[in-house]
């Protein structure tokens, strides 16, 4: 329809249009979320969690890189060198800016449509020419840029829980890859042990002095060290490469890389149950990010329900008519009104789809707060196990077979046992090392497991892995 006497109200529509558009867009600044991230996730960034977008960046980043391989690497540089390093961690905050990106375009207005008509009929010729854009679209505008937000937030706290995972990788690749260098040293002198028992063994025999069967004892115990070296030889290898990999390092990078020789000593305490409740108790990253799924779910169910049914367009015409017979012109303005009529879809299956997404999100948010209790109780119980299990091993296994390793060697002074006697002793010593390491290591995996629990991140830890790496430790000498 076209309506000259309505062109005032018309331009009055289009300039508050061009108003709320320029105030109501929904923007992204990617550096207030890595610093929001920063803030909410301190104890694992440190504050130094950056994403370098211009080479000056990436050189600054690959300073600190090179500072951090100039020493042994602890558990803490790691996570830095990871945050400075890693191209997967830069991947993946380069794909969180983009759809925090896209979540904000959902929450602005589309472009208007210029269109241009040009018409002879006879003498005359007519120019047509029509600015439309989505008037459903405006109406709609603060609901979609509320779901909007809901986006950009969602994105925010998905860049944070992504970050917390990063780093409890690196945290446990680290942890895995000094334990496996202790074990091949042990390793190393329990195969020492039995390559002598096994030399000895072969020389008493060939004087008579050994059985048959005495020497092969000897020789299954060397065979069985040498498996074990092998085995901790390629573990050593392996882990080394899984935090190679974890870091990020190039080649030139991963030939300077020098682990610590131990695990840091045990804390002299382990965190109450109270302390670790208190510290989660600020707000967990799972029940947030099913929040924003929910609310967003909602909002966008409100929007569907007007969006499903029609859709309406206004244009603003401008004609101009010329009359080459007459060599007049005339002018003429109006607008038009596009509506799309619901005469085959009423959008019931749309409207459907969208109720059931907002259940489905309820349920969500009501399952990642029925179980973030359960997860935080489970993490600190393996991580409570550990550390008794491991604070007994150090306490009491140890020194135990310490003190039976001393008197070995003096009863083997007093020649009251034998060469393979004590061989055979310093074997089980070393074995009971071996399942102390794998208790210490077993901690510090559920450290970085409880830490991750307590921001929202749940990350199992099986305490039966505990005991198999014991056990594995006490086997590699029998």
């Amino acid at each position: 329809m076209t309506r000259a006497a309505h062109i005032p109200r018309v331009k009055w529509l289009v300039s508050a249009v061009s108003v709320i558009v320029l105030s109501g867009c929904a923007s992204v600044n990617f550096d207030n979320s890595v610093a929001k991230t920063n803030q909410d996730a301190s104890d694992f960034t440190q504050g130094k969690l950056a994403l370098a977008q211009t080479q000056e960046q990436r050189t600054a980043l690959d300073r600190t890189a090179a500072q951090l391989l100039a020493q042994p690497l602890s558990q803490g540089n790691a996570v830095q060198l990871a945050l400075a390093n890693s191209p997967a961690l830069q991947a993946m905050m380069a794909q969180n800016w983009s759809e925090a990106a896209n979540a904000a375009q959902s929450g602005r207005i589309a472009n208007p449509i210029f269109t241009f008509e040009r018409v002879t009929v006879g003498a005359e010729l007519e120019l047509g020419r029509l600015l439309s854009f989505g008037l459903l679209d405006l109406l709609t505008l603060p609901q979609r840029y509320g779901i909007a937000q809901r986006g950009i937030e969602r994105a925010q706290l998905q860049l944070t829980t992504d970050v917390i995972d990063q780093v409890t990788q690196v945290r446990q690749a680290w942890v895995k890859a000094v334990v496996a260098k202790q074990n091949l040293t042990y390793a190393q002198q329990v195969f020492d042990a039995a390559q002598v028992s096994a030399e000895l063994a072969r020389r008493l025999q060939s004087v008579g002095n050994f059985t048959k069967l005495q020497r092969a004892r000897q020789q299954a115990f060397y065979a069985d060290a040498a498996t074990q070296l092998a085995t901790a030889q390629h573990a050593t290898s392996a882990t080394r490469e899984g935090l190679i990999r974890t870091l990020g390092l190039t080649d030139d990078q991963a030939k300077q890389l020098k682990l610590p020789d131990r695990l840091p000593n045990l804390p002299k305490a382990p965190l109450s149950p109270e302390e670790v409740g208190k510290m989660a108790s600020s707000g967990r990253l799972d029940i947030k990010l099913a929040q924003s799924a929910f609310e967003s779910a909602a909002k966008a169910q409100g929007l569907n329900a007007v969006t499903s049914l029609t859709d309406i367009e206004l244009g603003v015409r401008r004609d101009t008519v010329f009359d080459n017979a007459a060599g007049t012109s005339t002018p003429r303005s109006g607008y038009e009104v596009s509506v799309r009529l619901p005469l085959f879809d009423w959008g019931g299956l749309r409207r459907d789809a969208m109720n059931a997404q907002t259940l489905a999100a309820a349920n969500r948010l009501e399952a990642a707060v029925r179980a973030a209790g359960s997860n935080l109780r489970e993490s600190y119980s393996a991580y409570r196990t550990a550390y008794d299990v491991a604070h007994h091993y150090r306490d009491e296994v140890v020194p135990l077979r310490k003190t039976i390793s001393e008197e070995n060697v003096l009863r083997y002074n007093g020649m009251l046992i034998g060469i393979f006697e004590l061989l055979a002793d310093t074997k089980d010593q070393v074995s009971s090392v071996m399942a102390a390491i794998a208790a210490e290591q077993q901690f510090w995996l559920a450290d970085a497991a409880l830490q991750a629990s307590q921001m929202g991140k749940p990350t199992s830890v099986s305490v039966g892995a505990m005991a198999s790496g014991g056990s594995g430790g006490g086997e590699a000498g029998h």
